[in-house]
């Protein structure tokens, strides 16, 4: 069994929707107008609607309100628009994979808590965008596993209780790779940039990666802060708590301090909450 014959066996299953590669292709193509845009956007309602509230919320904090998609292309640009999109679709596709016994909702926060706070430890503008779409959709490998072997997976992805390690040995040892490696295979299929699924490869073992090694060390911590914040939502973050939790040569190679993490978590619960909000698959 390996990844690139189950994302074959599923890939017609969990497609995005065609507005996703229509916007996708005009913004890469770098001579795409606002107009362009607005006109693909807009002959989905759905999306139409999503695009302008989430515009209007407390995560970009914009002072007069956004009324028209032409409005919210100009201030929200083009990258933070195929981010929105991108997110809104992937959840809609992965919307009827499901489990009595698997907590979906509390997945899809963890996803968006490991995106949003990947976003704020970036170090640079120009990596932002596509570092967030790597911490949002670094776990959907779990969801294709969950589909597709039901019985196992649900068995490994319900033992929050042992350590990462235990873990991935376990995933390697039913399925003969991880659900990160699952994950990398299929964005990879969705045609996202090497610079997105190559750091989601790399994600348990960040300094392997040689050209992205930042990117991969960044989504690493994110992913340890999101699921400390998981498994005590009451508890203020510590930022020794969570260079405790961490390969003592990631911290060091991002320059990471108990500042930055405690300073991190207070702009990062609004945005998440907001971001969960507008993402959820029942608020289509």
């Amino acid at each position: 069994m390996e990844p690139k014959a189950i994302v074959a066996n599923v890939r017609s299953i969990f497609s995005l929707p065609d507005v996703v590669f229509k916007i996708n292709e005009l913004i890469n193509s770098g001579k795409s107008s606002n107009n362009e845009l607005e006109q693909v956007i807009l002959n989905d309602p759905g999306l139409t609607a999503k695009i302008l509230r989430f515009s209007n919320s407390a995560y970009f904090g914009f002072s007069r309100k956004i009324d028209t998609i032409s409005h919210a292309i100009a201030l929200i640009g083009h990258n933070e628009l195929r981010n929105l999109i991108l997110a809104s679709s992937a959840t809609t596709v992965f919307k009827g994979v499901s489990s009595d016994e698997f907590d979906m909702e509390s997945f899809w926060h963890h996803s968006v808590c490991t995106g949003v706070v990947a976003r704020l430890l970036a170090y640079n503008v120009d990596c932002r965008e596509r570092i967030f779409i790597a911490g949002l959709l670094h776990g959907i490998g779990k969801l294709i596993l969950l589909s597709q072997f039901p019985e196992q997976a649900v068995k490994i992805l319900n033992t929050d209780i042992q350590d990462e390690n235990t873990i991935i040995k376990t995933e390697r040892k039913v399925f003969g790779f991880t659900s990160a490696e699952l994950s990398a295979e299929f964005l990879n299929a969705w045609d996202l940039p090497k610079s997105i699924w190559q750091i989601v490869s790399a994600q348990l073992t960040p300094l392997s990666e040689d050209h992205f090694k930042t990117d991969a060390c960044i989504l690493y911590i994110a992913i340890k802060i999101a699921t400390h914040k998981q498994q005590y939502p009451e508890k203020e973050i510590c930022g020794a708590e969570i260079e405790a939790l961490c390969n003592p040569a990631v911290w060091d190679f991002l320059g990471l301090d108990d500042d930055i993490i405690e300073l991190l978590n207070t702009v990062a619960d609004l945005q998440i909450q907001e971001m969960f909000h507008y993402i959820k698959p029942d608020n289509d």
